[in-house]
């Protein structure tokens, strides 16, 4: 298997690495389109492709070390912790959603209760279960909140009424912006305020691919209408992550359509952006 980038940059060793790129072709409990176990793969071999340079920035110039594929959570939960041992920042590449429980278990072990998530996507992820299963996709951002573990949402657009519910209850600590909202703040030019005041400053980022618009990414699982744009994705993520720090991230859900290279390469150059808020 390739190594992310080693078009432009020699793969560093592990431990001397800014990055562990975790490859996580889990897919266990996808409820519409399949291919996800396809995305890390792809987007590894998209990534020979990109400039060593992304708007001004060379994150890879600090060391990319790529893993061997991590097909399970407890897999992925192992590879992470070893990224935090070679004191380096875990990527998982997904996968569907799920993998993130297993990357915020590691962080959780290691780092302690100290971490908010912030998460990208077109769906809550909220409910207790999905088709009977507790690990569903659909159920991934529950089990990290019963970790206690604060999240805040950007950009969802579909969810039930029980995720409703679930993130209006004050006690969960769900911070969440519609994509409706986002649109509106973006056409006003509105300067709210996105994150609480106490949410805490170690921050994982967990992007799912259809936070983006479906004119733009198609090539997922469960494509939704009425998405981010390219520089709104990248606005926000600049802003939410300013003065904070990034312990850990994770890109998912993307599920690839053979011959349709555009699709790969936003997905490969998005990671990479995601790299260069570190």
């Amino acid at each position: 298997m390739l190594n992310f980038l080693e078009s432009e940059f020699t793969p560093a060793k592990p431990d001397k690495a800014a990055f562990h790129i975790i490859p996580a072709p889990y897919e266990k409990s996808v409820s519409y389109g399949s291919g996800t176990k396809l995305g890390p793969k792809t987007i590894i071999e998209s990534s020979q492709q990109l400039e060593k340079i992304q708007r001004g920035k060379k994150p890879g110039a600090k060391g990319i070390y790529t893993a061997h594929p991590a097909s399970t959570l407890k897999a992925i939960e192992k590879a992470v912790s070893y990224a935090i041992a070679c004191k380096s920042l875990p990527f998982t590449l997904g996968g569907e959603h799920t993998v993130t429980l297993g990357a915020i278990r590691a962080l959780k072990a290691r780092l302690g209760s100290e971490i908010g998530l912030i998460q990208f996507d077109a769906h809550a992820d909220l409910r207790f279960a999905y088709e009977d299963n507790p690990l569903s996709h659909a159920s991934v951002m529950r089990r990290v909140s019963e970790l206690g573990i604060p999240i805040a949402q950007f950009g969802t657009r579909s969810y039930c009424e029980e995720e409703q519910a679930y993130r209006k209850d004050r006690k969960n600590k769900i911070t969440f912006h519609d994509a409706e909202e986002l649109f509106l703040r973006f056409k006003e030019n509105r300067k709210t305020k996105l994150l609480p005041a106490n949410f805490p400053k170690k921050i994982y980022l967990s992007f799912d691919i259809d936070g983006l618009d479906s004119s733009i990414m198609p090539a997922t699982g469960t494509p939704v209408p009425g998405g981010l744009l390219w520089y709104q994705t990248l606005s926000l993520l600049t802003e939410l992550t300013k003065g904070r720090t990034i312990i850990g991230m994770d890109l998912v859900e993307y599920a690839p359509i053979k011959g349709f290279h555009a699709y790969d390469f936003t997905a490969a150059t998005l990671a990479y952006e995601m790299m260069a808020l570190v």
